[in-house]
């Protein structure tokens, strides 16, 4: 643990390759990330208030499996620059807020329903 908080750890441009544990946990989280894409693009073709939410949350799924599944690569062939760890931090705080960003636009969705509704309840009494 003590050689995963130093900075020759992240910043290493040969790294040695990941452990079978990392590895197999690196490689359930882009199959994860791939099947969440497939729902969310299910439940996105319904359409609704939702729609802009869950096209959203599928580009986040789609492109992360993606560039986790070449950083995965890069890794297995142990390609000196592109599979340095400092890559995979980096992803990971583009992930975190990229999903942010996602997540603040859920929370106005219950604002703009209301919105819709009171639109209708209006519109329903103007000839």
């Amino acid at each position: 643990m003590t050689k995963f908080l130093t900075l020759s750890y992240w910043l290493d441009l040969r790294p040695e390759m990941l452990v079978p544990y990392a590895e197999g946990a690196f490689v359930g989280f882009i199959v994860f990330l791939a099947i969440l894409a497939i729902t969310v693009a299910l439940i996105k073709s319904r359409g609704g208030i939702y729609r802009g939410f869950f096209n959203r949350l599928y580009s986040f799924c789609l492109a992360n499996a993606i560039i986790g599944s070449i950083l995965l690569f890069f890794n297995y062939e142990a390609v000196p620059f592109f599979s340095a760890r400092f890559w995979l931090g980096l992803w990971a705080l583009i992930m975190v807020g990229w999903l942010i960003f996602i997540l603040l636009k859920l929370k106005v969705i219950p604002a703009r329903k209301k919105q819709v509704e009171q639109e209708k309840e209006l519109k329903k009494y103007l000839p």
